[in-house]
């Protein structure tokens, strides 16, 4: 007979192993008797290519380090996403850098498996990890016989279990193992909203950026096509919106593709990306979308045409036409899903993600129900633009109805607008909305929804400069107001449409607008209002001259339009007027002159409440001041500008005055001083070292 070995039990039983009571009634282990099972490792080989993530494996890592602490269950690490984002390939990376610390094996269940008519078979899973553990092992009957095996096969272990596809912390919860030592890994679509009394640590997935994404899609296919055309290959990468998923197809149909330009396979990828969706994921957003409720379906379906990568509570009760309340469940119950991207600055969704609505709104045939929900959008942005311009700029010429006035979806609320600041920051926080709403409403004829909100949208751009989209909204505003035969209208939007060409060098079309706007303001009546139109056309035309160094053709402009506003009383119309007159004295050195326009238009600015136009021109009073040796005085309306400036939150203004004080610091011998000032402006400069707007 072979010689035997019982040795003592000092930790859990090891499958396949016999179990003997000892003399003094310890258990004993003979080892010899039956073959040790092997440790479980259920991972697929390791990919390939992986790029990124690496703060979430250091975040994992440290968890792991700092050990259960005072807590019983086993660490559990949350991955959500939506499909194609990497949930999965992430936790088999993490899973296989804990195999060192979780030396008694690594389990993987997918409960999309063991899914039926919604609902996970938990019996089938602890019976899958239960076999896994014990290739003998026979699990109970009954699902609370099952767990009560797991328990005991888990404790004292030190096990790492994938878990795929779980939607709730109500699935995950029976299958963690009984061992504080032991590391969960959760992918799903969401949070865990519902798992309590664990350690948790919650790792939301968001794509990957722009030069990870180029790096794993080079690695992926080392083709010469990418280093040759860096531009192309940026933009596949771009196309494919960050999914590791989509990088994988492109990097197969660049392969395929051989003998095709690298410009070309982008241009067809998107066109079979719009149109059949991206093959590996499309399956998995079709199975999320079924699981939806009928509200949160239709937001999904709607929310493509909301013009800007973040959606709110607000904006998705405007496309819906309900309330806020139903609106947050509907958009909690996406996210829940995986159907949106999770962003720093809130929910939305990506192209790839957006094309996938827009097929189950065409499969759902809810096209009348889109030009519904874009009217509502359009019209709930517009009054609140129009309101938050009002308390940030106060009343000043405008040709659209008033924002109290304007029609918006009566189950949305007003947002609230305590002060100019707050109004100011909700415009530049929504601004691409807000433009793209201009466009929204320019596609679907809605002219007067497009002119008013151009109208909102001037002193915001006077704050911060968005040059692309304000000549591509000012445009669509001109045009609205040509189809609509509104000669007001016309004439405002085509002055609105000057003023960022000019300041973008693009003078001759500039003029060409204000030509036109000037010829068609001596078409209007004489109501003092319309008066007030041809005033301010004739204005933008001598602040072209201004720009261009024509002061002598831009001053009589400004005395014109002064005398026109004096002739209704319009104060405020005076004051900018005798603020541009003050500027022209400077520009051509009448400094006395320029002292006396300044301090006037200063002084009426402030009685007048107007707190931007009180900046603005204690600014250049200051900078007269300055210019005629008065530098005390200079510098403390210098300060007081860049004060309003910040309380505005407008960069261009801050910076100007920001350079204006460090130059008079160096003139005054404040080396110190200036070189704070020097510092804090080169923080608001563009990439480029450009600055702002000027002031005018």
């Amino acid at each position: 007979m072979a010689e035997e070995t019982w040795n003592r039990v000092e930790g859990p039983v090891r499958a396949g192993a016999i179990v003997q009571a000892g003399s003094v009634g310890e258990l004993h282990v003979h080892e010899a008797a039956v073959p040790v099972a092997a440790v479980p490792c259920q991972l697929p080989p390791a990919l390939a290519h992986f790029e990124d993530r690496a703060d979430e494996r250091a975040r994992v890592l440290a968890a792991v380090a700092e050990g259960p602490g005072d807590g019983g269950g086993p660490l559990v690490v949350a991955l959500s996403g939506m499909g194609g984002i990497g949930k999965t390939a992430l936790g088999f990376e993490l899973a296989r850098a804990l195999l060192d610390h979780c030396p008694d094996g690594a389990l993987h269940v997918d409960l999309d498996d063991l899914r039926r008519d919604g609902a996970v078979e938990t019996a089938d899973a602890l019976g899958d990890l239960l076999r896994s553990l014990d290739p003998q092992a026979r699990p109970d009957q009954e699902l609370r016989g099952r767990a009560r095996q797991y328990w005991t096969a888990t404790q004292g272990r030190r096990l790492v279990v994938v878990v795929d596809n779980a939607r709730s912390g109500a699935e995950l919860r029976p299958l963690l193992p009984a061992s504080a030592a032991s590391v969960v890994i959760v992918a799903g679509p969401g949070p865990l909203y519902d798992l309590d009394g664990v350690r948790l640590l919650d790792l939301p997935l968001g794509p990957l950026g722009p030069e990870d994404a180029a790096n794993l899609l080079r690695r992926i296919v080392a083709d010469p096509r990418l280093a040759a055309d860096p531009e192309a290959a940026a933009e596949l990468a771009r196309r494919c919106a960050g999914l590791p998923a989509a990088l994988y197809v492109a990097g197969r149909w660049i392969r395929r593709h051989r003998r095709r330009e690298l410009r070309r396979l982008v241009e067809d990828l998107t066109t079979e990306l719009d149109r059949e969706g991206l093959p590996v994921v499309e399956a998995v957003w079709d199975a999320a979308y079924a699981s939806l409720g009928p509200v949160a379906a239709r937001l999904y379906r709607l929310l493509p045409h909301h013009p800007a990568p973040v959606v709110d509570d607000h904006a998705a009760a405007a496309l819906l036409g309900t309330d806020l309340d139903g609106a947050a469940d509907a958009l909690d119950e996406l996210d829940t899903a995986g159907l949106l991207e999770r962003r720093p600055d809130g929910l939305g969704m990506h192209a790839l993600l957006r094309g996938h609505a827009l097929r189950r709104a065409r499969a759902a045939s809810a096209s009348s129900d889109a030009v519904d929900a874009r009217r509502r959008l359009v019209r709930w942005y517009r009054r609140q633009a129009g309101r938050a311009d009002l308390v940030a700029a106060g009343p000043r010429l405008t040709v659209s109805a008033p924002a109290a006035e304007a029609p918006a979806p009566a189950e949305v609320p007003d947002l609230p607008f305590p002060d100019a600041a707050t109004a100011l920051h909700w415009l530049e926080a929504e601004r691409l909305a807000l433009y793209g709403c201009v466009r929204l409403a320019a596609e679907d004829g809605l002219d007067e929804e497009a002119v008013a909100l151009c109208e909102a949208l001037w002193t915001h751009f006077l704050d911060h400069r968005h040059y692309a989209d304000a000549i591509e909204a000012f445009g669509h505003g001109v045009a609205a107001a040509v189809r609509s035969e509104r000669l007001a209208a016309t004439v405002r939007m085509r002055c609105q449409l000057a003023r960022p060409l000019w300041e973008q060098h693009r003078y001759e079309q500039a003029a060409d607008e204000l030509r036109l706007a000037v010829n068609g303001a001596r078409l209007l009546g004489d109501s003092p209002e319309e008066r007030k139109l041809r005033a301010s056309a004739v204005e933008f035309r001598g602040k072209l001259a201004s720009v261009r160094g024509d002061w002598a053709a831009a001053v009589p402009d400004f005395e014109a339009a002064r005398e026109e506003h004096r002739a209704i009383g319009n104060a405020y119309g005076v004051m900018l007027q005798t603020y541009l007159l003050g500027r022209a004295a400077v520009a051509m050195g009448e400094l006395p002159r320029a002292v006396e326009l300044l301090t006037e238009a200063h002084a009426e600015a402030t009685a007048l409440g107007r707190e931007r136009m009180a900046a603005r021109t204690g600014f250049e009073l200051g900078s007269a001041l300055r210019a005629a040796g008065r530098r005390e005085q200079a510098a403390s309306l210098y300060r007081a500008a860049l004060t309003a400036a910040r309380e505005r939150r407008s960069p261009g203004d801050e910076l100007r005055v920001l350079e204006a004080l460090s130059a008079l610091s160096e003139e005054t011998g404040d080396a110190e001083a200036a070189a704070t000032y020097r510092t804090a402006a080169a923080t608001l400069r563009g990439p480029d070292g450009s600055t702002a707007a000027p002031l005018t």
